[in-house]
């Protein structure tokens, strides 16, 4: 997580040098109520072709505008995981989707333009969904088979957020989420296609684990002292960080 925070200060600091040089050009804009945009740092993260995620923000007030995001997202290729009796054989199926919507409060003691440049706050919601199958092969006395896993990950998290969205050349608008934290909702499900016994599976539940937290931000302490129950199923809830970019078009 230290490194992530650490990748997005340096991403956003000589891109508000930039912005803040745009701004005297920017006195007499024409005001403009609705921003698409694209979600920038996610696509970075999870790559490109598997993170597309776009939003539309609506100004509603003055000082006030609602928005809603929607795309795929889906969880990076995993690399080679390797148990007692189990080695990953492939990656079947990955699948999701990102679901989102805040409310921003645009703080108009702070802000010499208008609505939605600025800087501001407000609660959000996020949904993420993951779906995922994996084959492994199964070792055992000499003799090796083929067992697949199906898991279904879910994330709810509720917060508050604080950013700056800055809008250059009268039309591209760059939006920082820096401060996002919230409480988040964690539920992980998985499911085998295969017989194993409890012992066995408890092994094939931990490279289940290893996967999940391969590449993805925060879930090693999402997750770092909890185990699966005897149904497969991974509940936990605490506390975590959103941070952003987004990249966009006012109209």
């Amino acid at each position: 997580m230290k490194k992530l925070r650490l990748y997005f200060v340096l991403l956003f600091l000589p891109a508000t040098k930039f912005c803040m040089a745009q701004t005297d050009t920017l006195s007499h804009q024409r005001s403009y109520k609705n921003v698409i945009r694209y979600n920038l740092s996610g696509a970075l993260m999870f790559g490109i072709d598997k993170y597309i995620v776009i939003g539309y923000e609506r100004i509603i007030t003055p000082h006030q505008s609602f928005s809603i995001n929607v795309g795929r997202a889906v969880l990076p290729r995993p690399i080679s995981i390797v148990t007692d009796s189990f080695s990953l054989s492939k990656d079947v199926k990955r699948t999701g989707y990102n679901v989102s919507v805040d409310y921003r409060f645009y703080l108009a003691k702070e802000n010499k333009f208008a609505a939605p440049h600025g800087l501001y706050i407000g609660p959000y919601y996020s949904y993420n969904h993951f779906d995922r199958s994996n084959e492994w092969i199964h070792k055992n006395n000499n003799a090796s088979s083929n067992v697949t896993t199906d898991s279904k990950f879910n994330i709810h998290t509720i917060g508050f957020e604080l950013g700056y969205q800055f809008i250059v050349w009268k039309r591209l608008a760059l939006d920082f989420l820096m401060f996002g934290p919230g409480f988040g909702f964690y539920n992980y499900k998985a499911s085998f296609d295969g017989h194993i016994d409890a012992a066995t599976q408890e092994q094939l539940l931990d490279g289940l684990k290893q996967l999940l937290t391969q590449k993805f931000p925060g879930m090693n302490y999402v997750f770092s002292d909890k185990k699966f129950n005897a149904n497969g199923v991974l509940n936990t809830n605490t506390w975590g960080y959103r941070y952003i970019i987004h990249i966009g078009y006012i109209f």
